[in-house]
C-alpha cells in the first residue's frame, strides 16, 4: 500500500502540532519517521489512524483520497497500528487478544476457537512471529507481547503497519528480532511506518528517513546518505554531542554498601539473589542486563519501595535495610524510577506540585502545617528555567508535558536537595537525542560534585557511555564486573548468562586489556 500525506495541519488552540506536513511511504518500504518528543510524530499518526481529524490536508491510499472518522475505518482500509504502550487485555489468551472484535464464529454465533488458533499459527509461521495462541498475555515477556500486537494488525489484513516507538521496551536481542520481522513484512509487500528517536536503529533498518521538528518536516534522507550526527542535528536544530563528555572518575569513600541482599518479587520468588555491591562518592556504577533479571526489584529495595528478604543496605554507614521511601529520601537518596508516569509523577497534579512531591511538607514549602503556595510557585519558576523544562505554565498538569520534559521534572525535583546517592533506573527510556544529552550531562555533573551514582539501564550504549564501572546482572546475580573498555560482545554474553569466568578472562586478554583488572566474575556477588 502506498501512503501519501499531503499538507496535513493539526492545531490545538494556539499550538500547531502539525504544520503542513507532507509524507510519502511507498509499497514494501520501511519508512522511518524521526523526531524529538513533541515534534508532532504521534499527532500525525493519530490523524492517519483516525484518532484525530486534521484541520486541513489530505490522506491518500494508493492514490485514492480517504478520510477516517475513527480507527475502525482506518483498520478496514488496511492500516494497523502498534502503539508504544500495548493495547492488550492481560488476562486474555493470545488468540482472544488477536481476534477481539473480529472473532470467527460457528453455528449459533459461538466463538470458533479452533479456527482462531489455526489462523494465528499460520500467520505466526508466515512472518516468523513465534507465539502460542493459548498463552496468557500477562505471562509473556514484553518482546512476545509486541509480537501479539503485530499479529493482531496482520489478522485484520493490515497492508500499512505503523510501529510507534516499537523498541522502547525491548532488549537488544528482541530489537534485532523485530527488525527481521519488519524486513519480512516489507518483502511481502506491506509498508512499514516506523516511529522512533533512536538513531542507530534508524540507520540499521530504514529504507528512507523523514525528520520532523516542531511540527514540520525538515528533510527526508536515506541511511546511505546520512549519519547519526547529521540526523541528530536535523532533529534538534543544532549540533548535538553524541558522546558523553566526562573526565576520569575520582572515587572516594563508600556511600552505598549492599551485602548479601536478597529481594523477592510480588509472587514471592527470589529475584535478587544475595548480591554485594559498593558505590563510592564521585563515581558512576552502571548495572547492565536484560530487563527482568532483578534490576527493578534491586532499585526498589534500595529506594525503600520493596521489603528486603535478607542482607543489608547501608548509606554512608547508616542501615537502611528496613527504611521506608520517606526514610530513604531523608537519608539522601534521589530516585529516578524506570516508569516515570507510574512511579515518578502524579500526572493529574501540576508541574509545580510534582516538583515538591518529596518535600512538600518541609520548609520553605510548608509552614505550621499549611502549604506555602507562593513559594511552591516561585520554586517551579526557578526549576523550569534551571532545568529547561518546556511547559507553557507551571500550573498545567504534568501529564500534558512530553516524555523528555516529564523526566526533567523528576530530575529537577530529585537533584534540588542535598543528596548522597543518585539512583536512576532507565534514566533516558523513551527520550529523544536532545533530552538524552541533557540527562547524561546532569548525571555526570552530580558525579563530579561528589555524589555516588548508580545507574540501571537496559541500553548497553548508555551503560558504556556513563559507567565508570559496570556490573552485569543475570538472574538476580552479578555475573561480571568490568570497566567501559571491555568489549561489547563480551558484556553482551555476560548479559545473556553464557560467559563463564575463563571465557571472560580470555576475551579480556584477547582485546588487549589486563584480564585481572578489566573483568571480575563471581557466582553470586561483585564488589571492588
Amino acid at each position: 500500500m502506498k501512503l501519501e500525506l499531503c499538507g496535513i495541519r493539526k492545531t490545538f488552540g494556539r499550538l500547531v502540532a502539525n504544520d503542513d506536513v507532507d509524507l510519502t511511504v511507498e509499497k514494501g518500504e520501511i519508512h522511518c519517521l524521526l523526531g524529538e518528543n513533541g515534534a508532532g510524530k504521534s499527532t500525525l499518526m493519530n490523524v492517519l489512524f483516525g484518532l484525530l481529524r486534521p484541520d486541513s490536508g489530505e490522506i491518500r491510499l494508493d492514490g485514492e483520497p480517504v478520510r477516517f472518522a475513527n480507527p475502525g475505518e482506518a483498520v478496514r482500509r488496511g492500516i494497523g497500528m502498534v502503539h508504544q504502550h500495548f493495547m492488550l487485555v492481560p488476562v486474555f489468551t493470545v488468540a482472544e487478544n488477536i481476534v477481539l472484535g473480529f472473532e470467527p464464529t460457528r453455528a449459533l454465533g459461538w466463538f470458533n476457537r479452533k479456527k482462531a488458533n489455526a489462523d494465528i499459527v499460520r500467520l505466526s509461521q508466515e512472518f516468523g512471529l513465534d507465539v502460542s495462541p493459548d498463552a496468557i498475555v500477562e505471562d509473556l515477556p514484553v518482546g512476545v507481547q509486541q509480537r501479539v500486537e503485530i499479529l493482531k494488525a496482520l489478522y485484520r489484513d493490515a497492508r500499512l503497519l505503523i510501529l510507534d516507538e516499537p523498541t522502547s521496551v525491548l532488549t537488544p536481542q528482541e530489537t534485532l528480532a523485530l527488525f527481521a520481522v519488519m524486513r519480512s513484512l516489507a518483502t511481502s509487500g506491506r509498508s512499514i511506518l516506523f516511529i522512533t528517536h533512536k538513531l542507530k536503529e534508524v540507520l540499521a533498518v530504514a529504507d528512507r528517513i523523514t525528520v520532523m521538528r516542531l511540527g514540520r518536516v525538515v528533510g527526508t534522507t536515506t541511511p546511505e546518505t546520512a549519519d547519526e550526527k547529521e540526523l541528530a542535528s536535523m532533529m534538534v536544530g543544532r549540533s548535538v554531542e553524541l558522546v558523553v563528555q566526562k573526565a576520569p572518575a575520582s572515587p572516594r569513600a563508600t556511600v552505598l554498601e549492599l551485602r548479601g541482599l536478597v529481594v523477592e518479587d510480588d509472587r514471592g520468588l527470589r529475584v535478587v539473589d544475595g548480591v554485594d555491591l559498593d558505590v563510592h562518592a564521585g563515581e558512576i556504577v552502571a548495572i547492565a542486563g536484560v530487563q527482568g533479571n532483578g534490576q527493578t526489584e534491586l532499585a526498589e529495595a534500595i529506594a525503600g519501595l520493596r521489603p528486603i528478604a535478607a542482607g543489608t543496605v547501608r548509606l554512608d554507614g547508616r542501615d537502611l535495610s528496613s527504611a521506608s521511601p520517606r526514610d530513604a529520601i531523608r537519608a539522601g537518596i534521589a530516585h529516578v524510577p524506570e516508569d516515570r508516569q507510574t512511579d515518578g509523577l502524579v500526572l493529574a497534579l501540576s508541574v509545580a506540585d510534582n516538583l515538591v512531591l518529596d518535600i512538600y511538607d518541609l520548609a520553605p514549602f510548608a509552614r505550621h502545617g499549611s502549604r506555602d503556595l507562593a513559594t511552591v510557585k516561585s520554586n517551579a519558576g526557578e526549576k523550569l528555567a534551571d532545568f529547561d523544562i518546556r511547559a507553557s505554565d507551571a500550573e498545567v498538569p504534568v501529564a500534558t508535558l512530553s516524555g523528555g520534559n516529564q523526566q526533567k521534572v523528576i530530575l529537577a525535583r530529585e537533584l534540588s536537595r542535598p543528596i548522597k546517592l543518585l539512583l536512576a533506573s532507565q534514566p533516558t527510556r523513551g527520550l529523544d537525542v536532545g533530552s538524552i544529552e541533557y540527562v547524561h550531562e546532569r548525571i555526570v555533573a552530580e558525579r563530579d560534585k561528589g555524589v555516588a551514582v548508580l545507574i540501571i539501564s537496559s541500553e548497553l550504549d548508555e551503560v558504556l557511555a556513563l559507567g565508570d564501572r559496570i556490573a552485569v546482572m543475570y538472574r538476580g546475580r552479578f555475573t561480571g564486573f568490568c570497566d567501559p573498555s571491555t568489549g561489547r560482545e563480551q558484556i553482551g554474553l555476560m548479559m545473556a548468562g553464557v560467559l563463564d569466568e575463563s571465557a571472560a578472562l580470555a576475551a579480556g586478554a584477547a582485546e588487549g586489556a589486563d584480564p585481572a583488572s578489566s573483568v571480575t566474575l563471581s557466582r553470586g556477588s561483585v564488589h571492588p
